[in-house]
């Protein structure tokens, strides 16, 4: 009964809910029958839910980005909490017009089950960057409560390379220097991608058009990595959890050279692909890269009323 109920809520939502595009611009802004017909869909979900009181929830917090910001080390320190359950993978719902164009109830279908009294997460870092995933997102949940993970722009633009380098080693496919994508012509080539996403100021304005500072709490993602806990208790706290996660949850694994996690007496860390060494840069191209992101750090300090320890 309760797969039957799903399949025709699903149904409903692909029809009536997302449609591919708004028919008038802006029109995705403040939809309140979507949300009413959000929450009617969480209820009715809620209603089939399994023998033991678990269901899938839309999620009530979205890890937003950044891209190798550390989005990944986030979900997992927060996923040690009790209240918390986690989407396992990238649902690219809000960025991908194949999944947007099936509604909420795909959404839906793509979480994890949870208790009524825990918090469902889900981590996107592509959502930062992408123009029209703050207005959908704002669709769905106006009150929605988003964590942004940032770490200093120029190595952020370095990690980006190296897991695109990385990747294309494991195929066994040739990848440029990194050299042949920061310049271009004798000049620093701001075409580069990865160059782009680390304008913070100019992603962050897109998204304060839809929500307040007071609905997105951005973690220090250097910071995160040298000392996690104090990190993670201002998470906790912003998404008005009990404190759960200790000091003793965090250990620093010498032979990897960063923090991993201790949960019920099982260590874990992330997997090999993280905290991979950057490639070495001309001390000349950094320079140019750092003096490249100083006017764009200070818009977004004056963006929002803080500074981070950024070159």
């Amino acid at each position: 009964m309760a797969a039957l109920l799903l399949g025709a809520v699903m149904l409903v939502v692909q029809l009536q809910l997302v449609p591919s595009r708004p028919a008038v611009p802006g029109a995705e802004l403040g939809q309140p029958e979507l949300v009413r017909k959000a929450a009617t869909l969480q209820g009715e979900i809620r209603e089939g839910a399994a023998p033991n009181g678990s269901a899938q929830q839309l999620p009530q917090t979205i890890i937003i980005g950044v891209r190798k910001g550390g989005t990944r080390a986030l979900l997992e320190m927060l996923s040690l909490h009790p209240d918390v359950a986690a989407a396992e993978n990238e649902v690219h719902f809000f960025d991908w017009e194949e999944h947007y164009s099936q509604g909420l109830g795909w959404y839906l279908s793509q979480m994890p089950f949870s208790s009524p009294h825990q918090l469902t997460v889900e981590k996107t870092p592509a959502y930062f960057t992408s123009p029209k995933v703050p207005e959908r997102v704002h669709s769905m949940n106006p009150s929605i409560r988003l964590l942004l993970i940032l770490r200093d722009p120029s190595e952020r633009v370095l990690s980006d390379y190296t897991q695109v380098f990385y990747n294309h080693v494991q195929k066994h496919k040739p990848y440029p220097s990194i050299e042949e994508f920061l310049v271009r012509d004798g000049r620093l080539n701001v075409g580069y991608k990865a160059l782009n996403r680390s304008l913070y100021h100019v992603h962050m304005q897109n998204w304060l058009r839809f929500f307040s500072l007071r609905r997105i709490h951005i973690v220090d993602g250097d910071r995160l990595i040298r000392d996690p806990f104090p990190e993670i208790q201002k998470v906790e706290r912003f998404l008005r959890l009990s404190p759960q996660i200790n000091a003793s949850n965090f250990y620093f694994n010498k032979t990897k050279g960063f923090y991993c996690l201790r949960d019920s007496g099982r260590d874990r860390c992330l997997h090999e692909s993280k905290g991979r060494a950057h490639p070495q840069v001309d001390p000349k191209l950094l320079n140019k890269l750092h003096e490249y992101f100083h006017e764009p750090n200070k818009k977004f300090f004056e963006l929002v009323g803080r500074t981070f320890d950024w070159h």
